[in-house]
């Protein structure tokens, strides 16, 4: 697995001591309402297994970010594209303490030029519920422009935010 850096940030492979703040967030509904919903803590463990493994399995995927000042995980931002996904996606989640600091974006960016400088993506987009406006804010100021509203599996309508690569945004 990759280990990113950003100016303030860590983005580096899970962590067993990364649990306890995974599950927490994934405890309740507010936290969770835009990224899967809650889960119980054994749901929870096996999607945080399944975002390391996915590493395994594709070469890429979601990495736990830390504040390099201060260890530990504060969130979870990275690629993903498991079967039957409809594209290369750039995701994130933050802890609420890490709200408001910038951080998603930070690590979103380097995730998208991660995709496009390293894997050679040809196309990244974010999925993003249409209620979930501070992480429309976040796609975009990283300069992605919302294309269309798709039924997203069956997670339910979610707002198709394109990136483009940092060749074309300039």
């Amino acid at each position: 697995m990759v280990e990113v850096t950003t100016e303030r940030l860590v983005m580096r492979q899970w962590r067993q001591s990364d649990f306890e703040v995974y599950a927490d967030f994934f405890s309740s509904p507010e936290t969770a309402r835009f990224v899967g919903g809650e889960m119980s803590r054994d749901k929870a463990w096996r999607a945080m297994a399944t975002m390391a493994g996915h590493w395994m399995l594709k070469g890429f995927g979601v990495w736990a970010v830390e504040q390099k000042s201060a260890p530990g995980l504060v969130g979870a931002i990275g690629l993903w594209e498991p079967e039957g996904w409809p594209e290369l996606e750039v995701g994130y989640w933050l802890t609420p303490q890490a709200h408001g600091k910038g951080y998603a974006t930070e690590a979103a960016v380097r995730a998208r030029d991660y995709a496009y400088a390293e894997l050679g993506a040809k196309t990244l987009v974010s999925y993003i519920d249409p209620d979930n406006l501070p992480s429309r804010r976040v796609a975009e100021r990283m300069g992605a422009q919302h294309e269309k509203t798709i039924t997203l599996l069956d997670h339910g309508p979610h707002c198709v935010y394109r990136h483009l690569s940092p060749e074309a945004l300039g």
